[in-house]
């Protein structure tokens, strides 16, 4: 009786532990879950993918992006999903590609009904800010519960945060967009170009000058990471740098190429993402709205075109995507000769880059091509007309720039700038069937029915 009687004490002891300790699990993982990081997402404005000390320009200063890349992970091949600026921040903030958000043109609106980063982050207990560049429309759909225009003045917001909420701030720096600031710290001499740029006085000066505004902008990230080390809030931060899409520089903004389209992307917290490390898995801009609710625990958005990269940024994966989709429609702001109509469809592997261009028939024009005064001419384009007219390589990549081929199609493992373009080799027919096939297959998912229209005679 007794042994039945100590049997059974045991038994409800055992189960009373059982229970306690699945509380103390839950308690826990509730602490835990609690516990969630701030997030800063700093965005520059036409900064290109490798015109940084981390990305390889070993003449450029840039300390507060090499202190990142240090401090955390450099992803070396992140595209964004449009090389215009308000177009690619409609896709950050809503995790949708273009022709699926609405703003698929420059300054063009989301459609209604659609979700942004601040409503979803506000939704998820976070207090949200914006600083600097707001360059997404209609404003409404935007509700930052703090917003300025001045973009220096996230450094002292930051410092002077004291609610209990976490936080989530966007800090959009406007260099380095033009106009670039007077350079006093380049000689420009020493500047190594390109080999898709003509070389000349002008293009070394005007090089100069942008070289000068990425060094400001790193300062000002320079300025939101000191503060969030000064506060202790390091180990605790997610802080994610990178760019709306490329450069202002030929073959980049407003063009569908890597010059375009490959942007700086490089995210440290301790703790989570190992430092000094690096992944060359493929990522899009779109999918920063899923990997920053991933990293703050809440669920992905169903039907969105994101998919969140955290797993890559915590070393447990180191793919993420086979290729990268790119979209391009035009802007009408600037007038003739300023305009862009010249809209692409473009497809990036691993090796090859696919672009289908709408409307070959139509010169390439820009900012660069058709402004010739005030604070954002650019002194160069002019003197590769002047010296196309004598030297053929010049000749050719003013050519190539003004004139685009239906089709294009890119060697990365033999042309990283992009200067043979393959698409009528024989040899490479089969690249470009299937290539052409994926993009159209995505054009229709995406109800794009200018890039299916053009793409679906092509087949």
């Amino acid at each position: 009786m007794s042994k039945n009687l100590n049997r059974k004490g045991f038994h409800l002891l055992n189960n009373w532990l059982i229970r306690t300790v699945v509380c103390l699990c839950a308690m826990s993982g509730l602490a835990q879950s609690e516990q969630r990081p701030h997030i800063i997402l700093f965005i520059s404005d036409d900064h290109g993918w490798n015109d940084s000390g981390a990305y390889g320009d070993g003449y450029i200063k840039t300390p507060s992006i090499n202190q990142l890349a240090a401090e955390g992970m450099k992803l070396t091949h992140a595209y964004a999903a449009t090389p215009l600026c308000s177009p690619s921040r409609c896709v950050i903030q809503t995790g949708l590609m273009p022709h699926r958000n609405g703003g698929h043109k420059f300054g063009t609106p989301i459609q209604s009904g659609i979700m942004t980063m601040p409503e979803y982050f506000k939704k998820a207990g976070y207090y949200t800010a914006h600083f600097g560049k707001f360059h997404h429309n209609p404003r409404k759909r935007f509700p930052y519960q703090h917003i300025r225009k001045d973009e220096t003045a996230a450094a002292s917001f930051l410092m002077n945060y004291k609610r209990k909420q976490p936080l989530f701030l966007v800090v959009c720096s406007h260099p380095p967009h033009t106009p670039w600031v007077k350079n006093e710290i380049y000689d420009p001499s020493k500047i190594k170009l390109p080999p898709n740029f003509v070389d000349t006085p002008e293009t070394r000066e005007d090089r100069a000058r942008y070289y000068s505004d990425v060094t400001l902008m790193d300062q000002m990230l320079g300025s939101v990471i000191n503060v969030v080390d000064q506060k202790g809030w390091k180990d605790e931060t997610l802080l994610i740098y990178t760019t709306d899409q490329g450069s202002n520089w030929p073959f980049s903004k407003w063009c569908v190429y890597d010059g375009g389209l490959r942007v700086p992307l490089i995210a440290r917290w301790p703790g989570e993402i190992d430092p000094g490390s690096i992944a060359g898995g493929m990522v899009s801009l779109a999918d920063l709205l899923p990997t920053c609710l991933n990293a703050a625990g809440e669920e992905i958005p169903a039907g969105i075109d994101g998919k969140s990269f955290l797993p890559m940024l915590r070393g447990q994966r180191t793919s993420h995507r086979e290729g990268v989709f790119g979209t391009h429609t035009g802007n009408d702001n600037g007038g003739p000769g300023i305009a862009n109509a010249c809209p692409a469809r473009t497809l990036r592997t691993e090796h090859f880059r696919y672009i289908v261009n709408l409307s070959p028939e139509t010169p390439f024009t820009t900012h660069i091509t058709g402004c010739k005064s005030g604070p954002h001419y650019l002194p160069h384009w002019d003197s590769w007309l002047k010296k196309a007219e004598k030297d053929p390589h010049a000749a050719q990549l003013v050519r190539r720039y003004l004139k685009r081929p239906q089709e294009e199609l890119y060697d990365y493992r033999k042309d990283p700038f992009e200067l043979n373009n393959l698409a009528s080799h024989p040899e490479y027919a089969h690249v470009m069937k299937s290539m052409r096939v994926q993009l159209l297959e995505w054009c229709e998912s995406q109800k794009d029915t200018e890039g299916v229209k053009v793409l679906n005679p092509l087949r």
